[in-house]
């Protein structure tokens, strides 16, 4: 891609600004949605040493291994920054994974709304921080790093709203829809529009399809496990999740600064 001049990068900044606001709007005008029931019934219940539901309890041993190696790895400098502070959102993005494993397992002991916020909770942040990140990368720090905080509290914020209309009885997880999945269409949209300050950003879309292929097999979650019996959709699911991740911290350890990068914004 080209490098953009100033006013070029502007108004495609001012297109995702008001395609934002647009899709926000458009979520708030939807009626709420509320959680099913159904949705903590999984297809696997098998337990095993004591373990309810022992296969998703463990897959999430996978967030932990790709959250600590990530965490690692940034603190050992294995990634290279034109500025420093450009780190910070995937420092929280991986600390969040290690979260999202503990969160998600405590969840799958016992699944329930209530458990279930402490596996939304850290992915809410995990979303934002991947957000925020690709921001610095395709603008530049002076925007994404003003962004970080307030896409960061956007993230739990939806969960907490999401857990309290359930108390109330008047489910509601648009907002939370909102902060899971707008990410992965402005994700490549930023992509498209702006030019990357980094090499390899092109796998970045390898990340986001392996998180696709995660929302399909939790999809397919009795399919899948009645197919073999052995092994289940969601369980599946968190493994290509956290194999998302560890792509993720592939792509940070090889990247390089682009030559001719755009200034940022």
């Amino acid at each position: 891609m080209q490098p953009l001049n100033s006013g070029a990068r502007r108004a495609r900044l001012l297109g995702v600004a008001l395609l934002t606001v647009a899709v926000a709007l458009g979520v708030a005008w939807l009626p709420a949605v509320p959680q099913p029931v159904r949705y903590h019934d999984f297809a696997d219940p098998r337990v095993c040493f004591g373990v309810p539901h022992a296969l998703n309890v463990a897959s999430n041993l996978g967030f932990l291994i790709a959250g600590g190696l990530g965490l690692r790895g940034l603190r050992r400098g294995d990634s290279e920054f034109v500025d420093t502070r450009e780190r910070w959102p995937y420092a929280l993005f991986f600390l969040s994974l290690v979260a999202v494993g503990l969160g998600s397992a405590h969840y799958h002991l016992a699944p329930s709304h209530e458990t279930l916020f402490w596996d939304r909770l850290p992915m809410s942040v995990a979303f934002m921080s991947l957000l925020s990140a690709v921001l610095v990368e395709r603008l530049g720090p002076g925007i994404g790093l003003r962004l970080f905080p307030w896409l960061v509290l956007a993230g739990p914020l939806s969960v907490v709203w999401w857990l309290i209309s359930e108390r109330a009885g008047a489910g509601d997880l648009r907002a939370y829809g909102l902060v899971h999945l707008y990410p992965l269409l402005l994700i490549p949209l930023l992509m498209a529009l702006f030019a990357p300050r980094y090499t390899r950003g092109g796998q970045l879309l390898g990340v986001l399809a392996l998180y696709f292929a995660a929302l399909g097999a939790e999809r397919l979650d009795r399919e899948i496990f009645a197919a073999g019996g052995w092994i289940s959709g969601h369980t599946i699911k968190h493994l290509l999740a956290a194999l998302a991740a560890a792509w993720l911290w592939r792509m940070l350890r090889l990247r390089k600064p682009a030559p001719g990068a755009p200034a940022p914004l």
